[in-house]
């Protein structure tokens, strides 16, 4: 089924849901867990305590990934923003949702738009009963059709743009794209994470006085993304209690500490309303950590921007007590899985088509996927080093052919023998050509979707 006709018969069944309140009650039903969705911004996979960071105090998302499953080959579906969160709300590759690049505010540098037939997770989890909020960064559309009231949010409060120049004043460029629903709002002087923890822990305490009706919240942070900029006190704190660490990893250490801070204020409360063993709380990044902003990623090579793994793999973890058990997973997943994975757990039937996975019979039942999936990544992007040009990522099994501009060649390389990706070979045996044939049949599915606004479906 297409997308303009999958987004067609969606509509009708709104409005015949709507006509037939009855059948909405009947899908609201108290065994769907509620379903919270952290995604953070540039984290890097080797920058929890967690996951090996010698520096860095992050009790709170430690606590998550040590009460739930943890996935140590988990990945972004890009190595930046929009692309990734396209993903999430579509199921599909980010080039087949529209968005291989990064959608920002000035039309001339902007990579991608948001394709208007696209289903979306918000509206398949209301298809159940869902009343569906995202608090905190949008990136995926400034204006109509591509805000997220129009994209199946009942309740949205926070950021519609890319980055803020500045955590407390949350402009971007010089506008404020904060947002309630669809009305301005001037919020200045609160660190965003504050912010944006304090807005979902109001969502939370009101959706938990109806125990009838499930929620889902995409509880979407800015932090820790560029630029580094943690409270002062936070920073203070870092620098009291290791004076020898340098000054620009110190920002990023105290950064990520304030936001694994707020991570834990927002635990608290689903716990405080009395929903914790009812409700299935998810953490992920949207990308591998800058490691020109001090960001680490190791043990994995190379980072935010790049097709190597510090660029893609991110800490991930799944947590539902009493359904999900308690451990480590080396099963691939990646952010477009959430979308089929969310369906099968709330008791909905996806009939579009879309390339995520479902993982729950992982997460519930420990049963094991596939060893040989083909998973695939896209990036275009402007400016000198890219030039509007995309790159690509393949992985099948062990194998990964990956360029990390679109100016060098593909490099091959063998994950099992290479984990780090230290020796690329270069892309000239017979795996590196079924990696090629299998990328091409992707490129011209993905080249049916356009990513200007200014063509017509």
């Amino acid at each position: 089924m297409t997308p303009r006709l999958a987004r067609t018969l969606f509509t009708f069944a709104l409005l015949l849901a709507a006509l037939t309140p009855g059948l909405a009650c009947a899908q609201a039903q108290t065994d769907k867990p509620n379903i919270v969705l952290i995604m953070v911004d540039d984290l890097g996979y080797g920058d929890l305590a967690s996951y090996g960071a010698p520096d860095m105090k992050t009790p709170h998302i430690d606590r998550l990934m040590s009460r739930g499953l943890r996935f140590d080959q988990f990945y972004a579906n890009c190595t930046v923003c929009s692309p990734t969160r396209a993903s999430l709300m579509t199921g599909l590759y980010p080039d087949k949702a529209g968005v291989p690049g990064v959608i920002r505010q000035n039309a001339k540098d902007s990579w991608g738009y948001l394709d208007p037939a696209a289903v979306t997770l918000p509206d398949m989890l209301k298809q159940a009963g869902y009343h569906t909020a995202l608090v905190g960064k949008w990136h995926l559309g400034l204006e109509p059709p591509n805000i997220p009231n129009d994209r199946g949010f009942d309740f949205f409060h926070g950021f519609l743009g890319d980055m803020m120049n500045d955590y407390y004043n949350h402009l971007r460029g010089g506008i404020n794209w904060m947002r309630r629903n669809k009305e301005i709002i001037d919020v200045k002087g609160t660190h965003a994470t504050d912010i944006f923890s304090q807005w979902s822990i109001e969502y939370i305490n009101e959706q938990a006085k109806d125990e009838s009706k499930p929620f889902f919240l995409f509880l979407s942070y800015n932090a820790p993304h560029f630029p580094i900029q943690p409270p002062k006190d936070w920073l203070a704190k870092v620098n009291a209690r290791d004076t020898k660490l340098d000054p620009k990893r110190a920002k990023n250490v105290a950064f990520i500490e304030h936001l694994d801070e707020n991570v834990g204020k927002v635990m608290q409360a689903i716990d405080d309303a009395g929903i914790a063993d009812n409700t299935l709380v998810i953490f992920t990044s949207d990308n591998g950590g800058s490691i020109p902003h001090a960001q680490r990623n190791l043990p994995l090579n190379g980072g935010k921007q790049d097709h190597k793994e510090g660029g893609i793999r991110v800490p991930t973890c799944a947590v539902w007590p009493g359904k999900i058990k308690q451990g480590r997973s080396t099963e691939l997943g990646i952010t477009m899985d959430f979308y089929p994975t969310l369906c099968a757990i709330a008791g909905i039937e996806i009939d579009h088509e879309i390339d995520g996975q479902s993982l729950a019979h992982i997460w519930l039942k420990g049963e094991a996927g596939d060893p040989n999936r083909v998973l695939i990544w896209v990036r275009r992007e402007g400016n000198q080093r890219y030039q509007g040009r995309a790159y690509y990522a393949i992985r099948k099994g062990k194998w990964k052919l990956f360029q990390d501009t679109p100016f060098e060649p593909m490099r091959l390389v063998d994950l099992e023998a290479d984990p780090y990706e230290q020796s690329p070979k270069e892309a000239n045996n017979k795996e590196a050509a079924e990696l090629r044939t299998l990328l091409m049949k992707h490129l011209q599915e993905a080249g049916q979707v356009p990513w200007q606004r200014n063509q017509d479906r």
